[in-house]
């Protein structure tokens, strides 16, 4: 079985990380580069950078903020938010992002993906999802959760595969935030469905919660922000945690 990865999230506006409940009340949690920089010397695998209102206000992620990350880490990083295009992406991997996410964007126009993936190869691409439960179904939000779209999550996911996704970042909007675990069910349904790595978002509020998104929910990665920026769970903890419990981590050089 390959190593599972843990993946700090900075959703990042106005330049500062941000955390808040359910997408919404948010409050600084600090520079981003600085916050990378730390995780990156605290053992985790990659990091995941989102300008979570890029979209919203029309404006792209910035090319200075990817460079600056890169100059500060040695762990793949991806970074989204605002990817409409494929000069888009091109400005961001020139600047040192190793993958970019895409999400309001590719579900508004499909073919996104298919152009990304032919340019620059499917393992550079994430599809990053929002998605709530509505009357019994997940539906894909847009622009950072505030918009509902008639996309349902499992059509759109087994879709973005077939088009050249590389790896799926879902994340709950039911459960972000509130660290009262990662919605398994969907996750576990995806990873029978789908060939393709993917990232549980949404819901992580201490280690037993990644023990369970990694057996119940069988993903391949899992992400969090909160508990990561306000110390509430030591990467190197949890990792020893996982490893101790059966599941495979890749150790950190201590």
């Amino acid at each position: 079985m390959l190593a599972k990865r843990i993946i700090p999230c900075l959703d990042i506006k106005d330049g500062r990380t941000v955390k808040g409940v359910n997408f919404v009340n948010l409050r600084d949690a600090g520079d981003p580069v600085e916050l990378g920089a730390k995780y990156s010397l605290a053992g985790a695998d990659e990091l995941v950078f989102l300008d979570i209102t890029a979209t919203h206000e029309r404006r792209k992620t910035l090319a200075d903020l990817a460079r600056d990350i890169a100059r500060h880490l040695n762990i793949p990083f991806t970074i989204g938010g605002g990817i409409k295009a494929l000069e888009d992406v091109h400005v961001l991997l020139d600047a040192g992002a190793d993958k970019v996410a895409v999400n309001s964007a590719a579900v508004r126009r499909p073919e996104l993906i298919d152009e990304l993936a032919y340019a620059f190869g499917n393992q550079f691409v994430v599809l990053a999802v929002d998605a709530k439960l509505v009357d019994g179904d997940w539906y894909v939000h847009l622009n950072g959760g505030r918009i509902k779209t008639e996309q349902k999550l499992y059509d759109w996911v087994g879709e973005a595969q077939e088009r050249g996704a590389g790896e799926i970042l879902f994340t709950s909007m039911d459960h972000d935030g509130t660290k009262a675990g990662f919605a398994n069910d969907a996750l576990a349904r995806m990873s029978e469905q789908l060939s393709i790595p993917i990232i549980a978002s949404g819901g992580a509020g201490n280690k037993e919660h990644f023990a369970e998104v990694f057996t119940k929910g069988k993903a391949d990665a899992g992400l969090a922000a909160s508990i990561f920026h306000f110390g509430e769970v030591e990467i190197s903890d949890l990792k020893d945690y996982l490893a101790g419990e059966g599941v495979p981590v890749r150790p950190i050089s201590r």
